[in-house]
């Protein structure tokens, strides 16, 4: 059980109305998760302001409440800390809570719009098959060694992110390779978090409904890197027109790779072919069972990583050689008549023509492309009509359909797609 002065270290706490050597027996953000003890820190979210729920925390058992507005009266017996920025503070008070599990275990922040899940769990299967106890938090599953746990969001909110680094730490775990959102970035979700190294993978249309702009969204991703100390690396995609963006007025030790630039991590494609890949990666061959040059890109970016993280160079490189495609990224199979699927969770313009772009050039005859695709409802409707759009451009048929639709009507969300079609087409 912690003091609360002992959580409140680098949170800044502003004022406080009552005592701080109580002792707190958990914290959250979430009134509905309150029990008695506990911290309740009030958030002003983009949809509900947690401040309006100070009084319904107290009642199921909070005995501190952290806050940017104390309330104009105060219940007895509770202590109330002000603090500059609640969403901030959040992490900050996990870290300290859960003993700041990041100061026992390197991690590495991937971010980017393409190719995040992707290298995290190559990274983590990578360094398991070096003999390491690592850690994976993507938005496909969670691990701890072969332990997996649900995995809700890309990045979990911080209470739960430090609990779970917190667990790594205790397994033995000696890196943790996550992904880590732009919004969670915003929301300060990752504030707590000492990172070893980050890597930026490419940037393009997404999540436009949340940033409003495109400038807003290279900034939100910029955040991570503005964030790394003296002593972590930064990596960035020299490919990208905003990698060195992501980098500027960055502290971290710089390091980029590339596939078509000079960069200090190269990679050459000697042959892409529907068996895998044949690479030439700082001046070593290597093959791979993935597809694609976005995965050449994607393999480069692991193989960067654990250089940064000083492992020897041809055990990385032939453990990398065995290394599966991962579930749902240019995932296939092939039926009895020779018909092949590809499975990709392609939700952007970019990720979307990539995945055409790859399937067009390991074509050997006339076989025709059908493809299948549908936009997430209650996100960035403008990239519905180009995802239509590409994919009528690369393919012999399109199917639009519905993906998870949530509160809107699945028609309309095709009929957004459908408007980058030519009519004629329909």
């Amino acid at each position: 059980m912690d003091t609360l002065k002992d959580i409140l270290y680098k949170a800044g706490s502003v004022k406080v109305h009552g005592d701080t050597a109580v002792s707190v027996k958990g914290l959250t953000a979430d009134s509905r998760a309150v029990q008695k003890d506990w911290i309740f820190i009030a958030v002003k979210g983009t949809q509900v302001d947690g401040h309006l729920y100070i009084d319904k925390a107290i009642e199921l058992g909070a005995s501190v409440i952290i806050c940017v507005t104390m309330p104009l009266t105060f219940t007895p017996n509770i202590t109330y800390v002000q603090v500059e920025d609640s969403s901030h503070a959040v992490g900050i008070c996990a870290a300290n809570y859960y003993d700041n599990p990041s100061e026992n275990i390197k991690i590495v922040g991937i971010t980017g719009t393409n190719g995040k899940t992707t290298v995290t769990t190559l990274l983590f299967n990578l360094f398991t098959s070096l003999g390491y106890t690592v850690g994976l938090i993507s938005t496909v599953v969670n691990k701890i060694g072969d332990r997996e746990i649900p995995s809700t969001h890309t990045t979990p909110d911080p209470v739960s992110l430090q609990a779970l680094l917190a667990q790594m730490v205790a397994a033995g775990s000696e890196y943790c390779f996550m992904e880590v959102s732009s919004h969670a970035l915003v929301q300060k979700r990752t504030a707590g978090i000492d990172f070893t190294g980050a890597l930026f993978t490419n940037i393009s249309h997404d999540h436009l409904d949340y940033h409003s702009t495109f400038k807003e969204y290279i900034y939100a991703k910029k955040l991570l890197f503005d964030g790394l100390g003296k002593k972590a690396f930064a990596l960035f995609n020299e490919d990208d027109q905003n990698g060195e963006v992501m980098v500027q007025n960055c502290n971290a030790r710089k390091r980029s790779f590339a596939l078509k630039t000079m960069a200090d991590y190269k990679a050459r494609i000697l042959e892409n072919l529907i068996s895998g890949l044949h690479l030439s990666i700082d001046g070593n061959e290597m093959y791979s069972q993935l597809i694609g040059q976005f995965n050449a890109s994607n393999l480069l970016a692991v193989y960067a990583i654990s250089q940064e993280l000083e492992q020897e160079k041809l055990d990385v490189l032939t453990k990398l050689s065995s290394l599966n495609s991962v579930e749902g990224r240019f995932q296939q199979t092939t039926s009895e008549k020779h018909i092949m699927a590809v499975v990709d969770y392609a939700h952007t313009p970019d990720a979307l023509m990539n995945v055409l772009k790859t399937i067009k050039t390991l074509r050997t005859g006339n076989e025709q492309v059908i493809t299948v695709v549908g936009c997430g409802g209650d996100r960035d409707k403008t990239k519905r009509p180009e995802m239509a759009k590409i994919a009528a451009e690369f393919s012999d048929k399109v199917v639009l359909t519905s993906d998870n639709p949530r509160s809107e009507e699945p028609d309309e969300i095709i009929k957004d797609m459908a408007a980058g079609l030519d009519p004629v087409a329909l």
